[in-house]
C-alpha cells in the first residue's frame, strides 16, 4: 500500500500520535503502511511522517494507486484533458481515470470536450454509507463510521474487485446495506445512552407468525397507532366516569327532596333537615366535577392529534417509498454487475482467440469488447452511485422521522400524565367540596341536645302544668 494516497474528511483534529503526526478535517495525508493493530503510519504533504489509529478516522476514501514512474511519464499526463490521470492495472495495464467524474477507460483521452468545467460533488459517507453529492455536516463526527476499502478503484471491465469489496466489508439484507459485523468496527450510536428510536430499528424482522417480514419503521409507525388508540381508550373510560358522576348527582338531588322524616322537631330534626340539603349540595359538586372532567380531561385526549392517523399514513407512504425506490436501485446495480460479468467473459475469450489466432478483425472485435466492457464497469459505477444517494437518502428521512416519532411520543405521555393528574386534582377538589357540605351538619349534630328537644316541644305541645289532687268527701 505504499504511496496510496489517502483524504480524511473527518478525523480527530488536534490530536498527536506516536511520532507527533497532527492533521486537521479535510487535509491530505499519504498511507504509508496499515500493519495490523490499527495504527496507520501517515505522511502529510508537508512531509511531516508519524502514525495513528484507524479508529480515529471516520470517513476514508482511498484514491487510486499512481503508476510507477517511467520514462516519459510526466509528459504522459501533461498532454491528458484536465481532470485524467494515467493509473497501472494490477495486470499491468494502463487505463484512465476522470478524477472529476470518476469515468475509467482503456483509450486513452486525446481532446478535452466532454470534460467537466468542475468537479462533481466530493464523495461522503453517512453512517458508514458511500454515497456522492449527500452533506456530512448533519451529523458529527461520533455519528460517522470507517467503510474500509482495498486497493485501487477497479480498472475498466474488472468485476471480480468490486464483489469482492463487498463480501469484505459489507453485506447486502433486503436492498439494504450493513457493515459486515466481521470486518467493520463496532459503529457508535447517533444518540449514546438514549435507547433513540434512530438507532435500533434499521433492520426487518419476522412478523408475529413468522412468514413475512416487517421494517422498522413499520415497528415504530404501530407503536404511534397503538399509543393513539390507547389515548382513545382513555377517553372513553373518563367519559363513563363523567356518566357515574352525573347519574350520581341526580340521584342525590333526587334523594334530598325525599319527604322522609320530615316531621322531626328539634335539635335533631335542624340536624337531619341539614343533612337532607348537604345531599343536594353534593350532588351539584358532583356535577361540576362531571363537567371538569369533560372539558378538561376528555375533550383535550379526544382532541389530541385529531389527524394523527391520517398524519402517519403519510409518513407510512414517504418512508415506504424510499424504500422502494432503493430496492429499484439496487436491482439495476445487480443488473449492470451481471451485464459487466457477461462483457469481461466477452473480452477474455476474444482475448483467448487474438492469442491463438492474430487477424485484424480480432484485434477490432477485442477493441470494441474493451469499449463495451468499460462502458459496462462505467454504468456499474453510475448505479452503485445512485444506489448510494438513494440509501443516504432513505437513512436521512429515517433519523429524521424515527426522532419525530419519538418527539411525538414523549408529547404524547407527557399530555396524557398532565391531563390525568387533572383529574385527581379536581377529584380532591370534590373531596374538598363534599366535606364542606357535612361540617354544618356535624356542627349541628354536635348541637343535639334531648333535653333541650323535650323543653321546646313540651312548650309547644304543653296541655297544663296543674297536676292532679284526692278527691275530698
Amino acid at each position: 500500500m505504499s504511496g496510496s494516497r489517502c483524504q480524511t474528511l473527518y478525523p480527530f483534529s488536534g490530536e498527536r500520535h506516536r511520532q507527533g503526526l497532527r492533521f486537521a478535517a479535510g487535509e491530505l495525508i499519504t498511507v504509508l503502511q496499515v500493519p495490523d493493530g490499527g495504527w496507520w503510519e501517515g505522511q502529510k504533504e508537508d512531509g511531516l511522517r508519524g502514525w495513528f489509529p484507524a479508529s480515529y478516522v471516520q470517513l476514508l476514501e482511498q484514491k487510486p494507486r499512481k503508476a510507477t514512474p517511467q520514462t516519459g511519464e510526466d509528459t504522459l499526463n501533461s498532454h491528458l484533458p484536465p481532470g485524467w490521470q494515467s493509473y497501472m492495472s494490477p495486470q499491468g495495464r494502463r487505463y484512465y481515470v476522470n478524477t472529476f467524474t470518476n469515468e475509467t477507460t482503456w483509450e486513452q483521452p486525446s481532446s478535452v470536450p466532454g470534460t467537466p468545467k468542475s468537479p462533481v460533488s466530493q464523495s461522503s459517507a453517512v453512517n458508514g454509507y458511500h454515497v456522492s453529492g449527500t452533506p456530512v455536516h448533519q451529523l458529527d463526527s461520533g455519528h460517522m463510521s470507517l467503510r474500509k476499502s482495498s486497493g485501487s478503484p477497479q480498472a475498466p471491465g474488472s468485476p471480480a474487485a468490486p464483489r469482492r469489496q463487498s463480501k469484505e466489508s459489507s453485506l447486502t439484507i433486503n436492498c439494504v446495506t450493513f457493515p459486515h459485523p466481521d470486518v467493520m468496527p463496532e459503529q457508535q450510536l447517533l444518540k449514546p445512552s438514549e435507547w433513540s428510536y434512530c438507532d435500533y430499528f434499521w433492520a426487518d424482522k419476522k412478523d408475529s407468525q413468522g412468514n413475512n417480514t416487517v421494517s422498522g419503521f413499520e415497528i415504530l409507525l404501530q407503536k404511534q397507532l397503538k399509543g393513539k388508540q390507547m389515548q382513545k381508550e382513555m377517553a372513553e373510560f373518563v367519559r363513563e366516569r363523567i356518566k357515574i358522576e352525573e347519574e350520581y348527582a341526580k340521584n342525590l338531588s333526587k334523594l334530598s327532596q325525599n319527604s322522609l322524616a320530615a316531621q322531626e322537631e328539634g335539635t335533631l330534626g335542624e340536624a337531619w333537615a341539614q343533612l337532607k340539603k348537604s345531599l343536594a349540595d353534593e350532588a351539584e359538586v358532583h356535577l361540576k366535577f362531571s363537567s371538569k372532567l369533560q372539558s378538561e380531561v376528555e375533550k383535550p385526549l379526544l382532541n389530541f392529534r385529531e389527524n394523527f392517523k391520517k398524519d402517519m399514513k403519510k409518513c407510512d407512504h414517504h418512508i415506504a417509498d424510499l424504500r422502494k425506490h432503493l430496492a429499484s436501485r439496487y436491482a439495476a446495480v445487480e443488473k449492470a454487475r451481471k451485464a459487466l460479468t457477461e462483457r469481461q467473459k466477452d473480452l477474455e475469450m476474444k482475448t483467448q482467440q487474438l492469442e491463438v489466432k492474430l487477424s485484424n478483425k480480432t484485434e477490432e472485435e477485442i477493441k470494441k469488447a474493451r469499449r463495451k466492457s468499460t462502458q459496462a464497469g462505467d454504468d456499474l459505477m453510475r448505479c452503485v452511485d445512485l444506489y448510494n444517494q438513494a440509501q443516504s437518502k432513505w437513512f436521512e428521512e429515517m433519523v429524521t422521522t424515527t426522532l419525530e416519532l419519538e418527539r411525538l411520543e414523549v408529547e404524547r405521555v407527557e399530555m396524557i400524565r398532565q391531563h390525568l393528574c387533572q383529574y385527581t386534582q379536581l377529584r380532591h377538589e370534590t373531596d374538598m367540596f363534599n366535606q364542606s357540605t357535612v361540617e354544618l351538619v356535624d356542627q349541628l349534630l354536635r348541637k343535639v341536645d334531648p333535653a333541650k328537644d323535650r323543653e321546646l316541644w313540651v312548650k309547644e305541645h304543653k296541655t297544663g302544668d296543674i297536676r292532679p289532687v284526692d278527691m275530698e268527701i
